[in-house]
């Protein structure tokens, strides 16, 4: 019952981190060219969108978590 309360906030939280950071974006560094010791390389940067579904959804999974575990307590 107390796991289910803790797991419910967490993904409450994360539901919320969703919905307020749509997208995230990173940048790897790549080795473009390589000729002998020398070599180039090239950041590029990378954007991944997150639906706002997902958002909503880890926040009901999140609600029913703590609704399960204040029930299960009584």
């Amino acid at each position: 019952m107390k796991t289910s309360l803790i797991l419910g906030i967490i993904l409450i939280v994360m539901g919320a981190a969703v919905l307020g950071y749509d997208h995230y974006s990173y940048t790897t560094t790549e080795e473009v060219l390589k000729i002998g010791p020398l070599t180039a390389t090239a950041e590029e940067t990378h954007t991944v969108s997150l639906p706002p579904v997902l958002g909503w959804l880890l926040v009901a999974a999140g609600a029913a978590a703590l609704v399960f575990g204040i029930r299960s307590r009584k």
